[in-house]
Protein backbone atom coordinates (compact mmCIF):
# COMPACT_ATOMS: atom_id res chain seq x y z
CA UNK A 1 0.00 0.00 0.00
CA UNK A 2 2.86 2.37 0.77
CA UNK A 3 4.30 1.79 -2.70
CA UNK A 4 1.02 2.95 -4.27
CA UNK A 5 0.96 6.10 -2.13
CA UNK A 6 4.58 6.87 -3.01
CA UNK A 7 3.87 6.26 -6.70
CA UNK A 8 0.84 8.58 -6.58
CA UNK A 9 2.88 11.29 -4.85
CA UNK A 10 5.68 10.91 -7.40
CA UNK A 11 3.20 11.09 -10.30
CA UNK A 12 1.61 14.24 -8.84
CA UNK A 13 4.98 15.90 -8.31
CA UNK A 14 6.13 14.93 -11.81
CA UNK A 15 2.94 16.39 -13.27
CA UNK A 16 3.35 19.64 -11.36
CA UNK A 17 7.03 19.86 -12.33
CA UNK A 18 6.11 19.35 -15.97
CA UNK A 19 3.85 22.39 -15.80
CA UNK A 20 6.65 24.39 -14.27
CA UNK A 21 8.70 23.36 -17.31
CA UNK A 22 6.88 25.91 -19.46
CA UNK A 23 8.84 29.10 -19.10
CA UNK A 24 7.49 32.63 -19.49
CA UNK A 25 6.34 33.75 -22.88
CA UNK A 26 6.85 36.96 -24.79
CA UNK A 27 4.28 39.01 -26.59
CA UNK A 28 4.90 39.52 -30.28
CA UNK A 29 2.82 40.59 -33.28
CA UNK A 30 -0.89 40.92 -32.47
CA UNK A 31 -2.02 40.10 -36.00
CA UNK A 32 -0.62 36.55 -36.02
CA UNK A 33 -0.71 36.27 -32.21
CA UNK A 34 2.85 34.87 -32.28
CA UNK A 35 3.67 33.53 -28.83
CA UNK A 36 6.94 31.99 -27.69
CA UNK A 37 6.98 29.01 -25.32
CA UNK A 38 9.98 27.17 -23.92
CA UNK A 39 9.47 23.60 -22.76
CA UNK A 40 12.08 21.76 -20.68
CA UNK A 41 10.46 18.43 -21.55
CA UNK A 42 8.98 17.01 -24.77
CA UNK A 43 5.39 18.00 -25.59
CA UNK A 44 2.86 16.48 -27.94
CA UNK A 45 1.09 18.40 -30.69
CA UNK A 46 -1.24 16.85 -33.26
CA UNK A 47 0.76 14.36 -35.29
CA UNK A 48 4.08 14.55 -33.49
CA UNK A 49 6.10 15.04 -30.33
CA UNK A 50 8.33 18.09 -30.06
CA UNK A 51 11.57 17.68 -28.09
CA UNK A 52 12.32 20.05 -25.24
CA UNK A 53 13.05 23.48 -26.65
CA UNK A 54 11.67 26.85 -27.67
CA UNK A 55 8.75 27.10 -30.09
CA UNK A 56 6.55 29.79 -31.58
CA UNK A 57 2.78 29.29 -31.86
CA UNK A 58 1.10 31.64 -34.32
CA UNK A 59 -1.91 31.97 -36.58
CA UNK A 60 -1.34 31.32 -40.27
CA UNK A 61 -1.74 34.29 -42.59
CA UNK A 62 -5.04 33.11 -44.07
CA UNK A 63 -8.66 34.20 -43.94
CA UNK A 64 -9.31 31.21 -41.63
CA UNK A 65 -8.14 32.35 -38.20
CA UNK A 66 -8.06 28.79 -36.88
CA UNK A 67 -4.99 27.43 -38.63
CA UNK A 68 -2.08 27.34 -36.22
CA UNK A 69 1.55 27.18 -37.24
CA UNK A 70 4.19 25.85 -34.89
CA UNK A 71 7.73 26.98 -35.58
CA UNK A 72 11.10 26.31 -34.02
CA UNK A 73 13.10 28.99 -32.23
CA UNK A 74 14.56 30.21 -35.53
CA UNK A 75 11.04 30.53 -36.98
CA UNK A 76 11.30 27.48 -39.28
CA UNK A 77 7.88 25.91 -39.82
CA UNK A 78 7.51 22.53 -38.08
CA UNK A 79 3.77 21.90 -38.23
CA UNK A 80 0.50 23.38 -39.39
CA UNK A 81 -2.56 22.22 -37.46
CA UNK A 82 -6.24 23.02 -37.44
CA UNK A 83 -7.85 24.47 -34.35
CA UNK A 84 -11.23 25.53 -33.05
CA UNK A 85 -12.13 28.47 -30.82
CA UNK A 86 -11.97 27.82 -27.10
CA UNK A 87 -13.16 30.24 -24.43
CA UNK A 88 -11.26 30.73 -21.22
CA UNK A 89 -12.19 31.94 -17.77
CA UNK A 90 -11.00 35.32 -16.62
CA UNK A 91 -10.34 38.53 -18.46
CA UNK A 92 -7.62 37.32 -20.81
CA UNK A 93 -4.98 39.75 -19.59
CA UNK A 94 -2.26 37.09 -19.73
CA UNK A 95 -0.90 34.56 -22.18
CA UNK A 96 -1.95 31.02 -21.29
CA UNK A 97 -1.41 27.46 -22.45
CA UNK A 98 -3.45 24.38 -21.59
CA UNK A 99 -1.60 21.08 -21.25
CA UNK A 100 -3.00 17.58 -20.70
CA UNK A 101 -1.25 14.96 -18.61
CA UNK A 102 -1.15 11.90 -20.90
CA UNK A 103 0.03 9.56 -18.16
CA UNK A 104 3.27 7.81 -17.32
CA UNK A 105 5.76 7.58 -20.12
CA UNK A 106 3.96 10.03 -22.40
CA UNK A 107 4.69 13.73 -22.86
CA UNK A 108 2.09 16.35 -21.95
CA UNK A 109 -0.08 17.35 -24.88
CA UNK A 110 -0.64 20.96 -25.88
CA UNK A 111 -4.43 21.31 -25.87
CA UNK A 112 -4.92 25.04 -26.35
CA UNK A 113 -3.16 28.38 -26.34
CA UNK A 114 -4.48 31.85 -25.55
CA UNK A 115 -2.94 35.13 -26.68
CA UNK A 116 -2.64 38.04 -24.27
CA UNK A 117 -5.73 40.25 -24.24
CA UNK A 118 -7.97 37.58 -25.75
CA UNK A 119 -10.66 35.57 -23.96
CA UNK A 120 -10.97 33.28 -26.95
CA UNK A 121 -8.07 30.96 -27.73
CA UNK A 122 -7.14 28.16 -30.08
CA UNK A 123 -7.79 24.51 -29.23
CA UNK A 124 -5.62 22.23 -31.34
CA UNK A 125 -7.48 19.49 -33.18
CA UNK A 126 -6.14 15.97 -32.68
CA UNK A 127 -7.43 12.78 -34.35
CA UNK A 128 -10.79 11.75 -32.84
CA UNK A 129 -9.43 8.93 -30.66
CA UNK A 130 -6.70 11.15 -29.21
CA UNK A 131 -9.25 13.97 -28.73
CA UNK A 132 -11.40 11.59 -26.63
CA UNK A 133 -8.36 10.56 -24.56
CA UNK A 134 -7.38 14.18 -23.98
CA UNK A 135 -10.90 14.96 -22.79
CA UNK A 136 -10.41 12.33 -20.05
CA UNK A 137 -6.88 13.44 -19.13
CA UNK A 138 -6.20 15.97 -16.39
CA UNK A 139 -5.80 19.39 -18.00
CA UNK A 140 -4.29 22.48 -16.46
CA UNK A 141 -4.02 25.96 -17.90
CA UNK A 142 -0.84 27.87 -17.09
CA UNK A 143 -1.11 31.65 -17.11
CA UNK A 144 1.81 34.03 -17.66
CA UNK A 145 1.73 37.75 -16.86
CA UNK A 146 2.79 40.23 -19.47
Amino acid sequence: MKKVAVAKRFATLAFLFAFLAVLPVVRADERDQATRFTFSQPVEIPGRVLPAGTYWFQLADTHDREIVQILDEDRNLLATVFAIRRQRHGNGDEVAITLANRGAGQPEAVVAWFFVGETSGHELLYPKQVQRELARDKQDTLVFGD
